[in-house]
């Protein structure tokens, strides 16, 4: 969570000085299938000379672009560690965006850059290593940096429909990354602590009663209080679920009941009566807000 928090605050800091590109579309945080593989790219800025590639580092301390093994060093209280060069990743961002674009007969040039977000981090690398020099830079210098781009392609490629279809075609394609959450952190399912999950107090003590939700520490009432925890095992455990997985998932002892939940939420399913499985989707939670009310 700190690390998606950093890198959030990090494009903001970052939209911060792209926001008077009024000749820019801007698109943030998009992945796309080039037909072999996913790529990502944290912002892509769209105009009609040419596209770029905004690959953005919230990073503290000194960081050294290393040319000899391709890494990322950032040294920051006598601690080093290591990261994936950024340069490589925006290199491959682009290449794979050439091709995606080519798909849909589009050629335009297309740029990168990787902007480093918090302006007290001390950038560093070898003098030698162009490539780093050319294209690593702080989001101040950023429109500066915008200005000779278009010094460089003063040609128009793409009209201004022709940039809204391309926009459009992009968000529409968007795929958004659905890891599996307990292999990633190598967890297991019974190491989720199961049960329904008080919206106003967190605590796991949240009870059926008389046709309601009622968390037993705090006497909060909530009567959708089990699709918080269909979304919790959404994203934690699988994107479908049995009558007997849900009842086990949140502590419900009736499979009346339980089957009186799923049916009213008007879940897709497969599979016979008997074996009935319920499937989830990301659009379903989206009609619902945090507490799991409409």
């Amino acid at each position: 969570m700190a690390k998606r928090k950093a890198g959030y605050r990090g494009e903001e800091a970052v939209d911060y000085f792209i926001k008077s590109l009024t000749e820019f579309t801007v698109i943030h945080d998009i992945r796309l299938y080039s037909g072999t593989e996913f790529f990502q790219i944290d912002t892509l800025l769209l105009s009609p000379s040419f596209i770029l590639i905004l690959e953005i580092k919230n990073i503290s301390g000194t960081i050294f672009f290393d040319p000899t093994f391709n890494q990322l060093i950032q040294t920051k209280q006598d601690n080093e560690k290591g990261f994936l060069d950024p340069l490589i990743q925006a290199r491959r961002q682009q290449r794979e965006l050439t091709k995606w674009l080519i798909d849909l007969k589009v050629n335009i040039p297309i740029e990168y850059l990787v902007v480093i977000s918090n302006p007290s981090t001390v950038i560093k690398t070898s003098s030698y290593h162009k490539k780093a020099l050319d294209r690593v830079l702080h989001a101040s210098q950023l429109l500066k940096r915008i200005d000779k781009l278009k010094v460089k392609y003063p040609e128009e490629k793409l009209t201004a429909k022709e940039i809204r279809k391309v926009s459009k075609t992009i968000v529409k394609k968007h795929n958004p990354a659905n890891y599996n959450v307990l292999k990633y952190y190598d967890l297991q399912e019974k190491d989720i602590i199961t049960g329904i999950q008080c919206h106003l107090c967190s605590k796991f003590t949240v009870e059926r009663v008389r046709g309601t939700w009622k968390c037993a520490a705090c006497n909060t009432v909530d009567k959708e209080a089990h699709i918080k925890a269909l979304q919790d095992y959404f994203y934690l455990i699988d994107s479908s679920i049995t009558n007997h997985q849900f009842r086990r998932f949140t502590h419900l002892s009736s499979s009346n009941i339980a089957k009186k939940l799923l049916t009213a939420m008007k879940l897709p399913y497969s599979g016979s009566f008997k074996d009935r499985t319920y499937h989830l989707s990301r659009d379903l939670f989206e009609k619902f807000n945090f507490t799991g009310q409409k």
